[in-house]
């Protein structure tokens, strides 16, 4: 890589002529070349690091993150920059530096490792380990020096080098001992047991006592949108018509959007909010957490149609468009949390520099009319509207929020609600090109294949639910980028990440499932053969590499890295959804699209596998009890015969996915190659044809299927019938849509 390329990764200092470039700098990920100025003799993963601590009998200091980690960036400037403790670190260790998103593999193994040792978990993830990647310490950030009582990392050299010097046989004892909790950690306990659908219950009583009926949310702060709870509580809304499920996600989704973790200028979310209030955010961007906030507010309105759901939905959506896309297709992985606060200072950085505003400068943009709008509806204050944060830093600051209504400053003021609108308008279009001038936080360009799945996802069902042919475009050209760019061409198998014109990193689990999972919708949404095609074929890949044949369930690795501890097998669900319970997911899906019964066969066993885990603590698995749902419900075929393209058929397919119908599948008889594919596994559907030459749709229940219906009207009466014979009796929704 170029020198001047390292540079700009690398932004936390700039290179001076005393400065050398370490091992790192021939690497790709941007985290890791953030680090290749430091004096640290950094090596990447990998064995010639192992052979040098093996041979110099050294211990190893594993450091892991990310390059949007707000402390990942304070321990770089506090304790990797600072030349006597990188001395002493080159003189005692064996330093490695691992990009999380990148190896979430080997993130996964030490993280066990931390929160056993330590209770918690975090970034960046501090660990000392032996030559043969065994871990005997592990904290996350560390101070230079002791400090408020907490020991400095100097200090944790100096106390590692004298036991691994003095006391050896019990660091090699403890390691062991940590190894074997990794292991046994790894997959779950051999004993099947099939969850029963009283687990929903469990789960919905969990989520009820943790649910925060005033701001929406779960438990205190911080707060994280958890939208896997989401998904699960909309469908057990779904499945037993318990309005307060529905409400428990509603209320959340709308105090999300009004707060200030919702960036009201530009668009998308931030990661979470420090606060209870979701007012004060964590500052950085996740792409993932974007994609699965647009599949919940889509999902919210389709449940109640209220259009302010469509309507943050789409302002995430032209987030990504704008800022997170690759001009090729892919999706960029992420946006820091600091930026500088001058242009004239890009070394000076702080948290939430480029969101945050002071009511004189937007004194000073707006005319008076629109800034006393737009300072009513946003809480901006004179002294700042931020009452406290973890370290005060914004003290004197305004965070956008959504305060007060329109209508509110309309009736108050004695305003028309439709000029109060356009003004407000037109404000946030001055303020967001206003802050466009603004140092620009730092842009993780990464793009990893889990990571976009999640995105081909989320644009494939915001085409459907929102009849927007542009976001179908957009998930087909980033499937187009993923199966041009991401694949291995020795073995045809996908690769994790791309950058800068390389592919490197065996796909995990969760590359393949979530990119299925993509191409899947995409089908749906398109109704191109040719993306099922892909999904079946990558699914037969994603079996052979990665499924337990021996007693079901998936691990996520293959399995062919000798570096790595343990093999782990991972039922739960963290930031994003569960490998397995996508995977298992997908199976059932396929399972009904293209006929193959054993698909189902797997993911029953698979969900067997890990009932014990669903029995006992079903809040913490709430995407493999979305599978647990899918499973114990009689899914819906929704096959069209016809044109494409036909207004009768496009009519039908609007109306279809303007409903939260979260076990249907659809799929298109098309009287050509898409229909003979199809026909291969599921023979019936070869003799779905148009009745009496119109445009028609076939609704089945394990294909055996009702009269075909070529009337929008007649279609609808169907459907209802159908939902009102699988539902249970329940009291009516509110008009309010419960929130």
């Amino acid at each position: 890589m170029l020198k001047d390329d390292i540079e700009r990764e690398s932004h936390y200092h700039r290179s001076s002529p005393e400065r050398k470039v370490n091992r790192l700098g021939r690497e790709k990920s941007p985290y890791l070349l953030q680090h290749a100025f430091n004096p640290v003799d950094w090596y990447p993963w990998g064995e010639e690091a192992f052979e040098k601590a093996r041979k110099e009998d050294k211990p190893i200091f594993l450091s892991i993150g990310y390059s949007t980690c707000y402390w990942c960036h304070v321990m770089e400037r506090e304790v990797f920059e600072n030349q006597s403790i990188a001395d002493l670190m080159n003189l005692l260790v064996v330093s490695i530096k691992v990009d999380r998103e990148e190896r979430p593999d080997i993130d996964q193994i030490y993280m066990t490792a931390l929160q056993a040792m330590t209770g918690s978990g975090g970034w960046p993830m501090s660990i000392f380990m032996t030559a043969d990647r065994k871990p005997f310490f592990a904290g996350t950030y560390f101070p230079p020096t002791n400090h408020s009582g907490n020991a400095g990392f100097q200090e944790i050299l100096q106390n590692i080098h004298h036991v691994w010097t003095n006391e050896r046989t019990k660091v090699i004892e403890s390691s062991e001992r940590i190894r074997q909790f990794i292991a046994s950690s790894a997959s779950p306990a051999i004993k099947s047991k099939s969850a029963t659908e009283h687990v929903f219950r469990l789960a919905f009583d969990e989520f009820s006592k943790s649910f925060d009926s005033t701001y929406g949310g779960f438990g205190t702060a911080p707060k994280f949108p958890r939208t896997s709870a989401l998904s699960f509580l909309f469908r057990y809304y779904h499945r037993s018509g318990n309005i307060q499920a529905r409400d428990m996600a509603l209320t959340t989704l709308h105090k999300m959007a009004d707060g200030g973790i919702h960036d009201h200028l530009g668009g998308g979310f931030h990661r979470y909010s420090t606060d209870e209030r979701w007012h004060v955010p964590h500052f950085e961007k996740m792409l993932y957490d974007q994609a699965l906030l647009v599949t919940s507010y889509l999902e919210a309105f389709q449940i109640t149609h209220d259009r302010k759901y469509a309507h943050i939905a789409s302002r995430i959506l032209e987030y990504v468009q704008r800022v997170l896309t690759h001009p090729e297709g892919g999706f960029f992985s992420a946006e820091d949390a600091e930026s500088a606060v001058s242009p004239y200072y890009p070394e000076q950085k702080k948290e939430g520099a480029f969101y945050l505003w002071k009511k004189s400068e937007i004194d000073r943009l707006l005319p008076e009319e629109e800034a006393k709008i737009a300072e009513f509806i946003f809480g901006v204050e004179e002294g700042g509207n931020v009452e406290q944060d973890p370290r005060q830093e914004f003290i004197g600051e305004n965070i956008f929020f959504s305060a007060h209504a329109a209508e509110e400053y309309a009736g108050q003021f004695r305003a028309k609600s439709e000029d109060v609108a356009a003004s407000l308008e037109r404000a946030i279009e001055r303020l967001f090109d206003e802050r466009q001038l603004r140092p620009k936080p730092h842009l993780d360009d990464k793009i990893l294949l889990s990571w976009t799945g999640l995105m081909i996802s989320a644009f494939a069902q915001a085409s459907q639910v929102l009849n927007n042919e542009s976001y179908l475009e957009h998930a087909e050209r980033a499937a187009r980028f993923s199966m041009t760019k991401l694949i291995d061409p020795a073995t045809g198998t996908l690769l994790r990440r791309y950058r800068d014109g390389e592919a490197k990193v065996e796909a995990n689990l969760s590359d393949y499932a979530f990119f299925i999972q993509g191409l899947l919708d995409l089908y749906e949404s398109s109704f191109q053969i040719e993306w099922l095609q892909k999904a079946a074929a990558l699914m037969e890949d994603q079996i052979a590499l990665f499924y337990d044949q021996d007693h079901a369930g998936f691990f996520d690795t293959r399995g062919t890295d000798p570096t790595i501890l343990v093999r782990m097998k991972e039922p739960y669900d963290n930031a994003e959804p569960s490998g397995n319970s996508i995977s298992i997911l997908n199976l059932m899906r396929l399972s009904q699209m293209i006929g193959k019964s054993y698909y189902n066969e797997m993911a029953l066993k698979s969900l067997a596998l890990f009932g014990g885990q669903i029995e006992q603590i079903p809040q913490a698995l709430p995407h493999m009890l979305v599978a647990l749902d899918f499973s114990l419900s009689k899914p819906v075929q929704i096959i069209l015969a016809g044109s494409r393209k036909h207004p009768v058929i496009r009519e039908m397919v609007d109306e279809i996915h303007s409903r939260f119908l979260p076990k249907k599948i659809m799929l298109f008889a098309d009287a050509a190659e898409g229909q003979a594919y199809l026909s291969r596994t599921v023979p019936f559907i070869q003799n779905l044809t148009p009745a009496g030459g119109k445009q028609t749709v076939f609704i089945c229940e394990n294909y055996t299927c009702q009269l075909p219906v070529s009337n929008l009207e007649t279609m609808i009466d169907t459907l209802e019938n159908l939902q009102q014979k699988n539902k249970p009796n329940v009291h009516p929704l509110r008009d309010d849509g419960g929130l």
